[in-house]
């Protein structure tokens, strides 16, 4: 069994992304890991040359900028990636610059890789996230925000990244049929000093929206965590290996309080469904579950 990882990034440093995390977190399962560098403004080429792995694969891309409405560019960059692992590869581990992998997943997702190495009705498996927010004390429980998501696919030609690369689609716009493996994704998207926190957040707006909209952003001397989340829980469980040093380099505070957050009555029922039942309403769910 051959597996391939494969990602994409474009100023990591600038906007500190913990590429480096990510690709170290996953590149114990892989054989080989695709990266596909964007024309960036700072030294992230050189950040993942210092990876100095031999299974690591460094593309250079130019992004189409003038693409600027529905992240459709990262859907691209995604299937630029996609295109360059081996023809070798059975499966494709696909991660993002700011998504970590724990190690103690690692039997798991080689196990069920080998146990539906052959079974070609299954496209990829299904990973549950977890979202940490504003420090790595906190992670989001609010149900605007996204359970599960594909991270890995069969190495097919027929099977592309959709809409803004959060998923994956087949053929014409046909659902993958995933296995959901009990593991989860880190995502640290939302860890940042609130005053990087901001500027990444211009940035990744101009991918979405004109300039007008962009702009208001520029009024802000920092990012307020505090007024862009409706729920947050306690992490108490134990970060990937890979964090340990951004962890401990952490420079600044954040605190949430979920008292402080009004939620109307409709919402707290809906809450109270999933708390007791496991089923969120109205969810989107971009693939087919195969039991």
């Amino acid at each position: 069994m051959f597996i391939s990882g494969f990602t994409f990034v474009r100023n990591a440093v600038k906007f500190d992304y913990p590429i480096m995390e990510s690709i170290k977190s996953v590149l114990p399962i892989c054989d080989e890991f695709v990266v596909l560098v964007g024309n960036s403004e700072d030294k992230t080429l050189e950040l993942i040359n210092n990876i100095n792995s031999p299974k690591i694969k460094i593309i250079n891309s130019i992004w189409n900028d003038n693409l600027r409405k529905g992240g459709k560019v990262l859907a691209i960059e995604t299937n630029k990636a996609f295109a360059y692992i081996s023809d070798k590869a059975d499966w494709a581990f696909y991660i993002q610059a700011d998504e970590i992998l724990h190690e103690k997943y690692y039997d798991k997702i080689y196990y069920e890789l080998s146990k539906y190495l052959n079974n070609k009705n299954v496209d990829g498996f299904l990973f549950g996230f977890r979202h940490f927010y504003g420090s790595y004390n906190y992670i989001v429980n609010s149900q605007n925000w996204y359970r599960n998501e594909i991270r890995i696919i069969r190495n097919c030609s027929r099977i592309y990244s959709y809409r803004d690369a959060q998923g994956f689609r087949k053929n014409i716009n046909k659902k993958l049929q995933v296995k959901k493996i009990d593991a989860f994704i880190y995502h640290y998207g939302w860890v940042k000093n609130p005053i990087n926190q901001l500027q990444k957040q211009l940035n990744f707006n101009k991918l979405w929206h004109e300039d007008e909209f962009c702009n208001n952003i520029l009024e802000k001397a920092e990012f307020d965590y505090a007024q862009n989340v409706d729920s947050l829980t306690y992490f108490d469980g134990v970060h990937p290996s890979v964090m340990n040093e951004r962890i401990n380099n952490i420079n600044w505070d954040f605190t949430f309080h979920n008292n402080s957050i009004k939620i109307n009555l409709l919402k707290k029922a809906r809450i109270l469904i999933e708390k007791l039942c496991g089923y969120r309403i109205g969810e989107y769910k971009n693939y087919k579950l195969l039991k």
